[in-house]
């Protein structure tokens, strides 16, 4: 039995991962560089900018069943400018496609009652009112392309943020597509998304400029008690390894919200509803990365 796991080296994901670390089988994650792995797990290189990288990842996977993926890395970036080597924009490339393609690639080898969680955020949903600028659609191909979309921001700081808030849409709508395959009910698979809120000292900000990384983002702690949708590290972390590990969504819900420490089931956005769109970014991804 195997455990995987992406963006466990930091921030909510390490506090994740050394409670998720007490599940038998070998615990595999996903590390670029040198990155610090907690207690009991074991890396293998992944760089989520390079489909090629996640390919040579999932290679590496032990060959037996893998009973709980987690992915879970992802970032924000101060524009929708730069793009990975495969010539796709950053944030959209590293949150949803690399995701994408190893949710595909490992598909076959997840065990019967196999529990899968995708890192979402409510930045996907206007309704949240968090500040980011909302998604205005998941279509595939504009958001790894964002220079031929006609409606594309002018502000180079609108289109990095709205490139974050499409990916998390896209993360949303890959667990709701993901949740309704033969394979998923056939495997009594449960499937999350996760929105652990807006969390201070992530690293989720490290590609921002140096005013958001050094005086923005280590003064919101000092707001927690305040507002409703931001959680402490711990809070978030026991979050994302409670669906990982044991936690029961209602009515075969999807999307899961923290709130104020607590794990709730909101209703995802219009856009995360829309069935045609959820199939569209399926299969336009699978285009994208190459599966067909």
């Amino acid at each position: 039995m195997a455990v995987v796991m992406t963006g466990g080296t930091r921030g909510l994901g390490r506090v994740a991962a050394q409670r998720i670390s007490s599940l038998p089988g070998r615990k595999i994650m996903g590390v670029r560089g040198d990155a610090s792995l907690p207690p009991k797990w074991e890396g293998k290189p992944l760089d989520l900018a390079s489909l090629a990288s996640v390919r040579s990842f999932c290679e590496a996977i032990p060959d037996e069943p893998i009973t709980h993926l987690v992915l879970n890395a992802g970032g924000q970036r101060a524009t929708a400018a730069t793009r990975t080597v495969d010539g796709f924009e950053t944030t959209f490339a590293t949150n949803h496609l690399a995701h994408y393609l190893l949710l595909r690639l490992v598909m076959p080898r997840l065990g019967s009652g196999a529990r899968l969680v995708i890192t979402s955020s409510g930045t996907h949903d206007p309704r949240e009112k968090t500040g980011v600028p909302p998604p205005r659609h998941a279509d595939a191909e504009l958001l790894a392309h964002p220079d031929r979309d006609p409606e594309g921001d002018r502000v180079a700081a609108v289109g990095g943020m709205r490139a974050y808030s499409a990916s998390k849409l896209c993360n949303l709508m890959t667990a709701r597509y993901l949740a309704a395959t033969n394979e998923a009910r056939a495997g009594k698979w449960s499937v999350f998304a996760y929105d652990p809120g807006l969390t201070p000292g992530t690293g989720l900000v490290r590609s921002q400029p140096w005013i958001v990384r050094t005086l923005v983002w280590p003064l919101l702690p000092l707001f927690v008690p305040f507002a409703k949708s931001m959680n402490t590290l711990a809070h978030a972390g026991r979050g994302l390894s409670e669906l990982t590990m044991v936690a029961r969504a209602p009515d075969d819900r999807i999307y899961c919200a923290l709130r104020k420490g607590r794990l709730t089931w909101p209703d995802p956005s219009e856009l995360a509803s829309d069935e045609a769109a959820t199939r569209a970014l399926w299969e336009d991804s699978a285009q994208l990365v190459g599966l067909i």
